[in-house]
């Protein structure tokens, strides 16, 4: 039995849709899965269990990208074709079954969405898959002891609070982690080095995870950390899958939307409109007291 799934180019959107897709797995064990993503969320589905294939596409002009994804499919027969894109290709393909998922934005968290849109209730909680390698990897990182995890970087200056305010949130939350260590983690390229350097420089003795990792790694050490904070983007959501106390920080971005998926989340939300609030309006305090209801503390 072989299923096609057609998913996003972004982190945080492929790890959302992780979800329905190891629902899909568990549903059908012997199943070979193919998997199509864009290049930068190629890492989401590396460690994926009955990964057959993974297509890694790039975006092209015209839409062409979709054009030759399809001529790399169009020559098999799928028992069941799902398509988080709603890309249109899979009108085209041989396929048993079809699952073309609504795109585009609308009211109500976006892996709840995909869940009732696939027929499953409750909706799947994102996942994030590992190998023992990766878990031996983020222990020899880590270490032992507790690690607070912070995430100061985002794909766009509206959703980054200040870095000064990680440096004075780490202070905040000393009592609650006695002797606690901090990692900063960021995504590859001098762009996300960039924006994570402020808190780096002002935490000399943080752990500089800064993009070095693989994706699977990072969900690893994410796993091992006593709590993330970090604002709305791919690693925060791959927190939450990996199943770390997530705390994400929402402004200019939707949190009734892109809130945090997972066994323990939390969202501190600057004060205005919704999605259109300046990230400069949460304060320390509030982020402080959102990480002490995570913790029931």
């Amino acid at each position: 039995m072989r299923i096609l799934f057609i998913t996003s180019s972004r982190i945080g959107d492929a790890v959302i849709s992780c979800g329905i897709l190891e629902r899909l797995r568990l549903e059908n064990p012997h199943a070979r899965f193919t998997v199509a993503c864009g290049v930068v969320a190629a890492g989401v589905f590396a460690r994926m269990p009955g990964l057959e294939q993974l297509i890694v596409f790039e975006k092209e002009g015209f839409d062409l990208h979709w054009l030759r994804l399809w001529t790399r499919l169009v020559g098999r027969f799928w028992n069941q074709v799902v398509d988080v894109r709603s890309s249109g290709i899979s009108f085209f393909l041989a396929a048993g079954r079809r699952k073309i998922l609504k795109g585009g934005r609308r009211p109500g968290r976006r892996y709840e969405q995909l869940g009732a849109a696939m027929g499953f209730s409750p909706a799947p909680l994102p996942v994030a898959w590992t190998a023992p390698a990766d878990d031996a990897k983020a222990a020899a990182l880590l270490g032992e002891g507790v690690v607070i995890g912070l995430g100061p970087t985002a794909n766009w200056a509206g959703k980054i609070w200040p870095p000064e305010r990680f440096v004075a949130l780490c202070k905040e939350l000393a009592g609650l982690f006695p002797g606690a260590r901090v990692a900063v983690f960021a995504g590859p390229g001098a762009h996300e080095r960039a924006l994570a350097a402020p808190v780096l420089r002002a935490l000399p003795g943080a752990i500089d995870l800064v993009g070095n990792l693989s994706l699977p790694e990072v969900a690893a050490c994410l796993r091992r950390c006593a709590i993330f904070i970090g604002n709305d983007s791919g690693l925060m959501h791959l927190a939450a899958a990996a199943g770390a106390p997530t705390l994400g920080l929402f402004g200019r971005s939707r949190a009734d939307e892109y809130a945090p998926a997972g066994l323990r989340t939390e969202v501190a939300v600057a004060p205005g409109p919704a999605g259109g609030a300046p990230m400069e309006g949460l304060t320390v305090e509030a982020v402080a007291a959102a990480a002490r209801r995570l913790l029931c503390v």
